[in-house]
């Protein structure tokens, strides 16, 4: 939660330097940064009210606002239901927020989210109360995100091995609040290295291109 604030340019990092896209903190206008990020996470969801429209909470995320406070423009309707294409879920558009389920409103959340065009996308835990099956939906829908072209950068936040994709290149291993391992999926998945990081046994096993990790019985 700390390293995601200071990502976002609202806490400082108490020594050393702290660079987010390119940029220096200390060097230019934190809000200008702000407006570069998209972020999603399980206390944004809880914030909006459940009688909006889906393609209007994808609306607000273009003015970084918990719902809209004047009628959407129809361009900006138009984006919206392209985003939501996109991830594969245009037939939410015109219903309820409160009538979508864990998985859509995820879905939703990451749609506004990309309604700036944002350099960089922060998934704060989003598979978090999601069923097996909603899941995999979910990063599938990842996985092709992550794969676009002229997609922003994203940062994936998980408690779960299993989430960790392969399009996934650079991963952070934090302990305690501090760094534990740095480097490629290659390098740190390893039975050695994760029975470390979690202080027990664990063997790690790759299925179709994913890494599954089980407790090692002593």
């Amino acid at each position: 939660t700390s390293l995601l604030n200071m990502v976002n340019g609202y806490i400082f990092p108490s020594k050393g330097t702290m660079k987010v896209l390119g940029k220096k903190f200390g060097e230019f206008d934190l809000r200008e940064l702000r407006k570069s990020i998209g972020w999603v996470s399980s206390a944004i969801q809880e914030r909006f009210y459940g009688h909006e429209k889906t393609e209007e909470i994808v609306v607000s995320g273009k003015y970084a606002s918990i719902g809209l406070w004047k009628e959407a423009e129809k361009e900006d309707l138009e984006r919206a239901r392209y985003l939501l294409d996109t991830l594969g879920c245009i037939e939410l558009a015109s219903r309820d927020y409160q009538t979508l389920s864990q998985g859509e409103k995820q879905k939703v959340l990451i749609a506004r989210a990309l309604m700036s065009s944002p350099e960089l996308l922060i998934l704060d835990e989003p598979c978090t109360g999601l069923d097996i099956f909603a899941r995999e939906h979910l990063l599938e829908m990842v996985d092709r995100l992550a794969q676009e072209k002229y997609g922003p950068n994203l940062i994936y936040v998980t408690h779960h091995v299993e989430e960790i994709l392969p399009v996934f290149k650079n991963i952070l291993l934090l302990q305690r609040g501090e760094i534990h391992s740095l480097g490629s999926s290659d390098e740190l998945l390893t039975d050695e290295n994760l029975s470390d990081f979690f202080e027990t046994s664990i063997k790690v096993e790759r299925i179709k291109n994913r890494n599954w990790i089980n407790l090692v019985s002593k």
